[in-house]
């Protein structure tokens, strides 16, 4: 309590620092002052004396008691369309997990070629994969669906945190952890914080991303990283077990189990291949991305696969919907007040004035946004304190904004591995104690570094295909 208490001081101290500092040459004070109240808000989210929903709340009411928001303008975010999105894809995602079609699913894959530690890598990496889509938190992918599954492997394999780590647990949770920030990077709806990328691109520098367009773009570097990773992290960070015939044996087990499948999964595995079909095709039927979520939850809910208890009790969707709204609103009151565009601006025009071309330019920038990751204790921090200000700045040097725009967003996930705190499914993976810290971290800054390498190497040249640039 004392050490929320010290946090919260420091929250309130950076607000009110900044707020009494003189507006920079050329800004309105009104913006300023809004400005204050957002850094503030973002310092809370990286302290975190209270859960971030709470410390958005905060920040938002604060901003409409000293008078920089409207009540109207500080609960805009909150009906916002992209939020309701997000809320429905979670509520698809616990229908993946109460059906038991999540469980199925990796357990067929690892039944279906986990021959070895190394195939097994590629079972969880490509199992991750295909729920991705479908449950925008990472956390609930990760932690809900997987974790269980390889930590009964390693268990079952003799693989504990200790002496015996290094056996197979060791590697098969990096394994998860890697491909999870990879996923997290192919599609929309695979973190909680893309939507909030997708406003943020649109209010900064009119960019629309659709959830085709952010698909389309990122599938060929997605699939190659996912391809490169399990066998790059074999060859590092290499198990000591060879050869699992066990694997295979436990995975039939627990499909034997489980049964047949049920009526209830058939039902989840035709929402979920209807939605990414009108997900995907929305350019051809015009059909809104988050109509096309709240048919999914509809249907769940005619057909019993959920309940209204469910959706109450989604208290993942309900905290989202809260910072993201919050942060959103702020975002749009930061652009109306022209802060935004006074950062872009200024500090696209000292990099100007240095000669320095817009290619290099926006390669330092990336290069900022990704390793700065290493202060933040949430993705959705990092993109709510940089994402647009990095956008606004890319564009004004130069770089095509669409591209600018998916470059930032999918390094927004591809940053996540840096740390043992850097995202959501962190504490649960790292939590289970079987690496160290030290090899987390070097084995984190090697992958994201090979990433960033694949998806602005191979990937540029998709792009380029593709017409983002």
């Amino acid at each position: 309590m004392i050490k929320s208490k010290k946090k919260l001081f420091y929250v309130f101290l950076i607000g009110v620092l900044l707020w009494f500092c003189p507006s920079p040459s050329g800004l309105d004070l009104f913006a300023w002052h809004l400005f204050a109240v957002f850094a503030a808000i973002i310092m809370g989210f990286i302290l975190q004396p209270m859960p971030i929903g709470a410390v958005a709340f905060t920040g938002v009411t604060t901003a409409v008691l000293l008078g920089v928001m409207t009540v109207k303008s500080a609960i805009s975010g909150y009906g916002n369309s992209t939020i309701w999105l997000i809320i429905c894809a979670f509520l698809l995602a616990r229908a993946f997990i109460k059906s038991g079609l999540g469980k199925r699913i990796a357990f067929f894959i690892i039944k279906t070629i986990g021959k070895s530690s190394l195939t097994l890598g590629y079972a969880i990496t490509f199992s991750d994969f295909i729920i991705s889509p479908a449950t925008p938190s990472s956390t609930a992918r990760a932690g809900g669906i997987i974790y269980p599954i390889i930590q009964s492997l390693s268990a079952a394999l003799g693989s504990e945190p200790g002496v015996t780590a290094r056996k197979f647990g060791a590697y098969i949770m990096q394994i998860e952890y890697q491909a999870n920030a990879i996923t997290c990077a192919m599609f929309m709806t695979a973190m909680a914080g893309n939507p909030l990328i997708v406003e943020l691109a649109e209010k900064t520098a009119d960019v629309h991303i659709t959830w085709g367009i952010w698909a389309a773009a990122a599938i060929v570097p997605g699939i190659i990283s996912l391809i490169v990773m399990p066998y790059l992290l074999y060859k590092l960070f290499p198990p000591e077990i060879g050869k699992m015939p066990f694997a295979r044996k436990m995975a039939d087990d627990e499909l034997r189990k489980m049964g047949k499948i049920s009526l209830n999964e058939k039902i989840v595995i035709a929402v979920f291949v209807g939605a990414l079909v009108l997900w995907s095709t929305s350019g051809l039927t015009d059909m809104d991305a988050t109509a096309v979520g709240m048919l999914t939850v509809v249907v769940l809910l005619l057909t019993g696969v959920l309940n209204w208890r469910d959706v109450l009790d989604e208290k993942g969707a309900w905290d989202t919907m809260f910072w993201m709204g919050s942060l959103i609103a702020l975002a749009n009151a930061l652009a109306k007040s022209g802060f935004i565009k006074y950062l872009s601006t200024n500090v696209g025009n000292t990099i100007l004035q240095a000669g320095i071309p817009w290619v290099p330019a926006f390669g330092i920038l990336i290069l900022v946004y990704v390793y700065s990751h290493y202060g933040f204790a949430s993705v959705s921090a990092h993109i709510g304190a940089m994402y647009a200000a990095f956008l606004g700045v890319a564009v004004a040097v130069g770089a095509p904004p669409l591209l600018a725009a998916i470059t930032f967003a999918v390094l927004s996930n591809l940053m996540i591995p840096l740390t043992h705190y850097g995202g959501g499914a962190a504490p649960i993976l790292f939590g289970a104690g079987y690496v160290s810290q030290a090899e987390w971290w070097k084995l984190g800054f090697i992958i994201t570094a090979v990433n960033i390498l694949i998806w602005l190497g191979i990937g540029g040249f998709w792009w380029k295909l593709c017409g983002l640039w």
